[in-house]
């Protein structure tokens, strides 16, 4: 592709909930340690070092349920920076009309999903937002493409694959195209247009609109209001200005149903 780069702020790695970062995980799993060898003495009398160690190896689900607190105090003190940011400047979370939005535009509920179609988190949860989608006729979903994890080369296959959802929009396939981009495993230009081209998508249309530099321009809007709310990582749902700090399923429906209410 022959695009000109859109300037990317350096993203930070995903959130371990959102992408199984390894590297999230085990900083995580010293900071879990370091808090037990800390406290432990508080309840246990002075405890040694040797007897925390002796607990912690037979008790290691007390590490799982510290790692569990852990990992949700980060996503929530996460979820309410982008709440706040968003407060502050509701403008960065406003519906360009070039995003794929579907749904009343008038709806009292609008569910906002950043995402990457290279991102696991974003293919794990797609077919539960497409259920939800169905189940919630009265919600408007709007899809913000942010690829992300091209680390900022515009020739990456996010890019491209974003584009192409975008172009797939123009012609009215944009759902179809989503699903089937989603449930592929091994994303390449070559895969992606073959499934542009399954689903009814013109291609010569869609590379002329892929190549644009208005399709760049929006993307390269989508990163700076990313990037200007705080985003960590992919996929993040923002409904009603409100950041959601899990990505499962039933957090986000019941996100949605305490929303309308």
């Amino acid at each position: 592709m022959t695009d000109t780069p859109e300037p990317q702020a350096e993203t930070p790695a995903p959130r371990a909930l959102l992408s199984g970062a390894n590297a999230a995980k085990a900083a995580l799993a010293v900071s879990v340690v370091a808090l037990a060898l800390a406290v432990f003495p508080y309840f246990g009398g002075g405890a040694s070092d040797a007897k925390i160690r002796s607990y912690l190896l037979n008790h290691p689900e007390m590490l799982q349920e510290m790692s569990s607190a852990l990992q949700a105090k980060s996503d929530n003190a996460l979820a309410d920076s982008i709440t706040a940011r968003a407060k502050a400047t509701p403008s960065l979370l406003t519906v360009d009309a070039r995003d794929p939005s579907f749904g009343p535009v008038d709806a009292k509920v609008t569910v906002i999903e950043f995402f990457d179609f290279r991102c696991p988190g974003c293919k794990q949860t797609a077919p539960e937002v497409l259920r939800m989608m169905q189940a919630h006729p009265d919600v408007r979903f709007v899809f913000k493409d942010w690829p992300i994890l091209d680390r900022g080369d515009p020739a990456g296959v996010s890019h491209y694959a974003a584009r192409a959802a975008q172009a797939a929009h123009d012609q009215g396939k944009y759902l179809p195209v989503f699903r089937a981009l989603m449930a592929e495993g091994d994303l390449s230009p070559e895969a992606v247009d073959a499934i542009m081209v399954a689903n009814g998508v013109t291609l010569e249309a869609a590379h002329a609109a892929i190549g644009s530099p208005e399709m760049t321009r929006h993307l390269t809007e989508t990163n700076m209001s990313a990037s200007a709310l705080g985003l960590q990582g992919t996929p993040t749902f923002i409904i009603n200005g409100k950041a959601v700090a899990s990505i499962q399923p039933a957090a986000l429906d019941a996100a949605i149903r305490e929303a309308k209410r």
